[in-house]
């Protein structure tokens, strides 16, 4: 018998229990890959913060060990946070063309050149070390996405990145079945599979039939059209402009990102259009609405976006107008729900009618739904299994569908970030967690805002601040100005007159029953103030405003 292999270990950083912010570290021996690097966009309690990006602690730790990073597709959940690890870690960066293209214009926008970036083509193999990696083309609602068979001394490896079966794809290339059978039958000790939609039965709808849909729409609108989608989705723009073509409408594209996407994806040879299908803000006034389509950003309501602007009549050249038709091709990312409400109903307010996926068919999505996720494991046919990509729910989906198609659950591992699995032939454990977790962007800051700083600003947003200035003599301690009192986020002003009144006379209260030598101590001073106008105000208004005592000595 000959000797074993030693395992190799996974150990997901991100994207296990959450929406976005994919990042998977694979291991075997003294080497490391990691797979995808992405951020995952603010909820509602994330005050002020503009991106979450994982915890690269481990990534540090690693070091030199970590020889490459491996993107499976340009979305901003698997690439967006790469240009932040990028400024502490360069490593060989392997990627599809699209992918790269899109991660060179990040890579621009943060003052980041001359990174180790390789192009690969699916159905290329290369080595990282002990890593033997092959790129198998997957369909997905971005060009140049691709699933990664990863073969270790230890047993094999697929990982499918994000992935639909759309057998009816825009650019005629289906998922390569054949080649996922093949590395199936030669042997997948672990499967690692996107679990977005494995709580949807069937089968996702192909891009084409929205295209038909689409097309239907185009057809009986004689107006203006607008059509929001992701600046990412090259074959749903490529199929506006296919539709505005045949119709003899102008395109009007509207927002950075659209039209950098555009500029790539043409430049690329994944998009094809007459140039002269193109026409700029400026020249619409000399179209009929007959003859004039807008492709814009802002489908999720984003408050600066394309559409958000044109719908609440805030941009400079374009207007809602009755007889409109914007048509939402895309998803409602949860959270985004009240916004893109509100911008619906400004579209109405102007007249215009709006379309969106619950009631027309302008969207399929871009992930596998059960039926999907039921032939990737037929296809492959794993020793042991982990879901991957999803909130904890459809990670438990994922499995318990794994073992009804027969994986032994056993061998079925539902992690969280920050787990850590040791794989081989002979057996699969859980091993000691790593450390794993969020970081907050705000601005230019990157992991300066924490719990604390949320929570303030929560506080603040819910109960407002008062703000109390007081000018002392520095000697004597008695008040020379004040008590001046400041409100923010709630009426503290002349028609809550006895409320303001009040409120002075426990700041003026507070300091006489200070003793004389304390009034000079000004930190105890500001500490006695806050205490007695939390109480003041707690018990008035029954909320907790942030106090900020200012104590001047003059």
């Amino acid at each position: 018998m000959g000797a074993r292999s030693a395992p190799f270990h996974i150990v997901p950083l991100g994207g296990l229990g959450e929406i976005g912010l994919n990042l998977l570290v694979i291991e075997w021996g003294d080497a490391a890959i990691a797979i995808d690097c992405g951020v995952m966009f603010p909820d509602a309690q994330m005050l002020g913060i503009d991106l979450v990006i994982p915890d690269f602690a481990y990534l540090r730790e690693l070091g030199e060990r970590l020889e490459a990073v491996i993107l499976t597709h340009g979305h901003e959940d698997h690439i967006g946070a790469y240009p932040y690890l990028a400024r502490e870690l360069r490593v060989p960066t392997y990627g599809t063309r699209f992918t790269l293209a899109l991660l060179e214009e990040k890579l621009r926008e943060h003052e980041l050149a001359g990174l180790p970036l390789e192009e690969v083509v699916a159905g290329d193999t290369w080595q990282v070390g002990p890593f033997r990696l092959e790129a198998i083309h997957v369909t997905h609602s971005i060009v140049d996405s691709v699933a990664l068979a990863i073969s270790t001394p230890a047993g094999t490896i697929l990982h499918t990145g994000d992935f639909k079966f759309d057998q009816s794809p825009v650019d005629g290339r289906p998922s390569d079945f054949g080649r996922l059978a093949k590395v199936g039958n030669a042997g997948v000790l672990l499967l690692l599979s996107d679990s977005t939609n494995s709580e949807v039965e069937g089968f996702t709808l192909s891009e084409t039939a929205v295209g038909r849909s689409l097309g239907e729409i185009f057809r009986g609108v004689t107006g203006r059209i607008f059509v929001a989608t992701f600046a990412s989705h090259i074959h749903r723009i490529q199929e506006i402009f296919d539709l505005c073509e045949g119709q003899g409408r102008k395109v009007c594209v509207v927002g950075t990102s659209l039209l950098t996407s555009i500029e790539l994806g043409a430049r690329l040879g994944y998009l094809r259009f007459s140039p002269t299908t193109l026409v700029p803000p400026e020249g619409i006034g000399e179209l009929p609405p007959s003859c004039l389509a807008f492709l814009t950003t802002g489908s999720q309501g984003e408050p600066l976006s394309a559409l958000t602007r044109i719908a609440m009549g805030e941009h400079k050249q374009i207007r809602v107008e009755p007889g409109d038709t914007v048509i939402l091709s895309s998803r409602v990312i949860p959270g985004n729900e009240s916004a893109v409400n509100r911008m619906i109903n400004n579209i109405a307010r102007s007249g215009g009618e709006v379309l969106h996926e619950r009631i027309a068919r302008v969207h399929t999505s871009g992930h596998a739904y059960r039926e999907e996720l039921r032939l990737m494991l037929a296809l492959v046919r794993p020793k042991y299994f982990v879901p991957l990509h999803g909130e904890y729910r459809q990670l438990a989906k994922h499995v318990k569908l794994a073992r009804e198609m027969g994986v032994a659950s056993e061998r079925c591992f539902l992690l969280e970030d920050g787990d850590r699995l040791e794989v081989s032939e002979e057996a699969a454990r859980r091993c000691e967690r790593v450390a794993s977790g969020r970081v907050l962007v705000d601005g230019k800051g990157i992991g300066d805002v924490g719990d604390l700083v949320l929570r303030d600003r929560r506080h603040l947003s819910a109960d407002g601040m008062v703000l109390a200035v007081v000018a002392l003599n520095r000697d004597t301690g008695e008040i020379v100005n004040g008590p001046d009192l400041i409100s923010r986020g709630f009426a503290l002003e002349a028609d809550s007159r006895a409320l303001l009144e009040g409120a002075r006379a426990v700041v003026l209260e507070t300091l006489a029953a200070l003793a004389p030598g304390s009034r000079s101590d000004g930190l105890e001073v500001k500490e006695e103030l806050r205490k007695a106008m939390s109480r003041y105000f707690r018990r008035t208004l029954g909320r907790r405003p942030v106090i900020l005592p200012v104590i001047m000595e003059l």
